[in-house]
Parts: structure tokens; C-alpha cells; sequence
């Protein structure tokens, strides 16, 4: 049985030292074009094709691969358009630093936390999650850097994301204009993910952060337009979908005739068009290809550029990450 030939093998049949030949395919300045063609010639006559990535991985301790921890299934990655922004803002990261891309699922509690432990990974960036997620602590406890989009905010763990209480509010004070019975679709409260319609719920009961601050800042908005919250239907999905939003949709308009209604993504406010709203002002969040065709009022932030700015600095390419900006985007969904 034939065995594989070693770097010592390319060494003696170059006449060079072992330490060249690992310049020659690891620092490949530091060794003369001489000693460099001999290394390589004799490399391609035993059929040696470079030194053991995972032997090198293990000597060194770097993986040369950034996780990417995900709350949704992995299909939710590729389906979803404001996932795939910031997937492909971490692929353009790992690009610029020829580093290895790995999704991680997180969306079983408990089950998926022995994967994520066990990464051959230099780092994580994770999408936004739950307060009481164990993975917290299981990714802070390797020691390696990592951030985080959306939050929560968890010690030992960077944060970037947008000011999203503020910005629900802007965006709220936009769309309640005129309403009189205004109604929210938002994100799940928590992973049970339970699909129901709640009068005026408490934002600081969502473990989820993301709903919990844009919960929060539609709720000053109507109470500064003179509403009272404990009357505000908050229609709650299972997931973002635009299937979810023309269903929860429905139940506002028959239920609650609502004339106005906030979402918490575009994805949702899509959904609220299908159901053939007709004279309902409408808000979404994402400021997505689809909104802009079709006329929607959103806030417009660059999950792109917060992706990419999240890998670059668990990779170190970045000492410290900027602020991620946000605006509101006034069309036709609100005139």
C-alpha cells in the first residue's frame, strides 16, 4: 500500500531543507525562485500536493474558518432576502481573508448546542436570538470572538445592529398618521414561536430583542398619538414569511377592521398587500428590492454591511465595528 509523500520526501529529493520546502508553500517569500522551482518540481514528480491543512490547523490553532450561527432553519439562509444580505456581507469578509464559511444551525434549543461547541472555527457570527439561549454562554466559554446581529446584547460578545426601539418609533409615527384602529404584525415573542393575537402585550415579555424593541418603540408612537396601547391588536407570526403576514393580516382586518398596519419586516408587509388591504396605510422594515416595487414605507438599514462588518471583526480585520445606520423610506403605502 502506497503511502503518502511527506514534506521531509520533497526535501531530499530537491536538496533542499524541510523548513524551505514550508516556506516554499506557506511563506513562499521568504525562499529564492531558485529553491522555490526545485521544491516545486520535485514535489510533482512524488506526487506531493502540500503540507495537511488539519495537520497545519492543529500546530497553528486556526481553522481558517468562520462560523455562522443561525436561530432560523438553514433553509431560512437562502429563502429569506434580508438573511441572504447578510450572509453574503460575511462571504464577502471571508473572502477578502481566504476564510472558510460554516453554518451552524441553532434552531432546536438543545440539541444543535454540542455542533456549535465543537466548530472547527477561529470565531462566530451569530443571527439575532433569544435572551435565554444557552448558546450564549456555550460560544462565550470557547473563548473565541464573536458578534452578534440584533442582539441580545451578552457579555463577552459584540453587538451590531441598529437603534431598532428608535427607529420603531419613527416609522410608527409615520404610519399611525390619519388611523384610527392601527394594528402591528410582529415577530415571534420567544422561541415557542406561537401564532396569536394579543391587545397591547408588554414588549418587555418578548426574549426575543429584536421584537422587543421595536415593540417598544411602536408603543410610544401610539401613545404619543394619543391612543391607548392596551388597545393595539399585536398580531404575532410563527416566522417571517410573507405567507404569515397576508394571514395575520386577515384576522386584523376582519376581526379588528384595522385602517393601519406596522410590521416588523418587509416580508410581513408584503404579506399585508396580498390580503388586499385596500386604504390601509402599511409599513415594512428592511427597505428589500420587493418593498421598493411595490410602494412600500420602511426603514431602510444594510444587513449587508452589518454582516460583513460583523465578520471582518471577529476575523480582525476591523479593531472596532462602526455604527449601523438607519432611515425611514416615505412611499406610497402611508400618502
Amino acid at each position: 500500500m502506497s503511502t503518502r509523500p511527506t514534506m521531509a520526501d520533497v526535501a531530499r529529493a530537491a536538496g533542499v531543507s524541510t523548513m524551505s520546502v514550508s516556506y516554499t508553500y506557506n511563506q513562499p517569500g521568504r525562499v529564492s525562485g531558485s529553491t522555490r522551482d526545485r521544491v516545486l518540481a520535485a514535489a510533482s514528480e512524488l506526487g506531493y500536493t502540500g503540507p495537511h491543512r488539519a495537520a497545519s490547523s492543529l500546530r497553528s490553532g486556526k481553522t481558517n474558518n468562520l462560523g455562522v450561527v443561525l436561530t432560523e432553519k438553514l433553509t431560512y439562509s437562502f429563502e429569506n432576502p434580508e438573511a441572504r444580505a447578510f450572509l453574503s456581507g460575511i462571504a464577502e469578509a471571508c473572502l477578502d481573508t481566504d476564510t472558510g464559511l460554516v453554518l451552524l444551525p441553532n434552531s432546536r434549543i438543545g440539541v444543535d448546542l454540542d455542533r456549535i461547541r465543537d466548530a472547527h472555527v477561529d470565531g462566530f457570527v451569530l443571527w439575532t436570538t433569544v435572551a435565554d439561549d444557552p448558546v450564549l454562554d456555550i460560544i462565550t466559554a470557547t473563548g473565541k470572538p464573536a458578534c452578534i446581529q440584533g442582539g441580545p446584547r451578552h457579555p463577552g460578545i459584540e453587538f451590531i445592529g441598529i437603534d431598532d426601539a428608535s427607529a420603531a418609533h419613527a416609522i410608527g409615527t409615520i404610519g399611525l398618521d390619519g388611523a384610527r384602529r392601527p394594528a402591528i404584525i410582529s415577530f415571534p415573542r420567544d422561541r415557542d414561536r406561537i401564532a396569536e393575537t394579543v391587545l397591547g402585550p408588554e414588549p418587555e415579555n418578548a426574549t426575543f430583542p429584536v421584537t422587543a424593541a421595536r415593540l417598544a418603540g411602536y408603543r410610544r408612537a401610539v401613545v404619543e398619538y394619543g391612543l391607548g396601547w392596551e388597545q393595539i391588536p399585536v398580531a404575532f407570526v410563527p416566522t417571517n414569511a410573507r405567507a404569515e403576514g397576508a394571514a395575520a393580516a386577515r384576522t386584523l382586518l376582519d376581526d379588528y377592521r384595522a385602517d393601519a398596519i406596522l410590521c416588523t419586516s418587509d416580508d410581513l408587509a408584503l404579506g399585508v398587500l396580498d390580503a388586499g388591504a385596500s386604504g390601509v396605510a402599511v409599513t415594512g422594515w428592511d427597505d428589500s428590492e420587493a418593498a421598493g416595487a411595490a410602494g412600500l414605507t420602511t426603514v431602510a438599514q444594510s444587513l449587508y454591511d452589518q454582516g460583513r462588518n460583523a465578520a471582518r471583526w471577529v476575523l480582525g480585520s476591523l479593531s472596532a465595528l462602526p455604527q449601523a445606520e438607519w432611515s425611514v423610506v416615505v412611499r406610497g403605502s402611508t400618502r
